[in-house]
């Protein structure tokens, strides 16, 4: 499946966001909350829990034991914080022939539930959307969509199957912090999300750290596509990848940092006729293959950004790998470590 500009927008690129001006979720506590026997470790809060979200708040009443996702992130955390879904979407795009990616693969394999056997989630297709048919058949308590694009239509939809937790604010704009923060909160494991976080903002840091010549880099990432007429896209400081390349050292170029003021959007198109006007000392792009770096370089107008110029410039061809880092989650991060800090630190060391 091509990367498509519609697939790019369900990971960020061109979602449109709104100022809808909604608190980051919270959760309060009530009575003593429930057990959990289906997964190795059980919830430690007080139910009822209410968790707070862009369409309301939404109140978990005891314990969830049958957990169905929406979108990216939110089965790798739940996975993560030791909660096998009982439904999760297919990865469609970046994924291998099962479906998933090896960083759930591994999580899966190691909660003894790997795919294809008794104890894995059900994995339902999302090409057309929300999969609300196949969800409903998993009976789920409880629905899980921190990080996704969610309408109010969905979302209203859905919770008559059952609750569900929205995004916070802007659609594909949650960050894996806070995704896992809410999602803790909903399976009554807010110490585990908040471990959890911290364990992997360590993982990443002492990753980050072998590679010094990326921090306090200037960089711009993007979408370049040189045979296709949209050319240039721009992510801005709301998507989930400079959020990852920020928190580990480098800082958004000003060109982008003055463009997006007054924008409520993840990305700016940028007119590839000014493409020598986006300067950064880094520039990095997903690719669709490994044909259009060269094309890139070659091209007579995305040619002349100055990165690209300079040779610092990382043209991400492995979907798996723009996957793990555009849909950060505490377990595609640490699986994307090894492949992409080398990346970078080689374009980094061309300044």
């Amino acid at each position: 499946m091509e990367f498509s500009r519609r697939q790019g927008l369900k990971l960020g690129l061109t979602a449109s966001l709104g100022a809808l001006g909604v608190a980051l979720a919270g959760c309060s506590t009530g009575e003593v909350g429930g057990t959990d026997s289906q997964n190795t470790q059980a919830a430690s809060d007080k139910f009822p829990v209410t968790v707070k979200h862009i369409y309301g708040e939404t109140v978990i009443k005891e314990a969830p034991q049958r957990v169905a996702t929406v979108s990216w992130v939110n089965d790798d955390i739940a996975i993560a914080l030791g909660v096998i879904p009982v439904g999760m979407p297919k990865n469609e795009w970046g994924g291998n022939d099962q479906g998933s990616v090896p960083w759930k693969d591994a999580a899966l394999e190691k909660a003894g539930a790997a795919i294809g056997t008794d104890k894995a989630p059900v994995q339902y297709s999302e090409a057309d959307g929300v999969n609300f048919t196949e969800i409903a058949k998993t009976t789920p308590d409880l629905i899980l969509a921190a990080y996704s694009g969610l309408t109010q239509e969905d979302y209203d939809k859905l919770s008559k199957i059952a609750p569900v937790i929205a995004f916070p604010e802007a659609p594909y704009g949650t960050s894996w912090q806070d995704s896992t923060t809410m999602i803790g909160a909903a399976l009554g494991r807010s110490q585990a999300a908040k471990d959890l976080i911290a364990a992997t903002e360590k993982t990443v840091a002492e990753q980050a750290a072998k590679y010094p010549s990326i921090k306090g880099k200037t960089f711009i990432y993007g979408n370049l596509e040189p045979a296709k007429s949209d050319g240039v896209n721009v992510y801005l400081s709301g998507d989930n990848r400079p959020k990852f390349l920020t928190g580990i050292g480098m800082k958004l170029a000003p060109v982008v940092v003055e463009a997006e003021k007054g924008t409520d959007g993840f990305f700016i198109p940028w007119s590839a006729e000014k493409a020598n006007e986006l300067d950064s000392q880094v520039f990095i792009s997903w690719v669709p293959d490994n044909k259009t770096k060269e094309a890139i370089t070659k091209d007579p107008l995305l040619g002349q950004i100055p990165a690209v110029k300079s040779g610092a410039f990382v043209a991400d061809s492995d979907n798996t790998l723009t996957l793990a880092i555009s849909a950060s989650s505490p377990l595609s991060l640490p699986w994307a470590l090894d492949a992409f800090l080398p990346q970078l630190a080689a374009a980094a060391d061309k300044v």
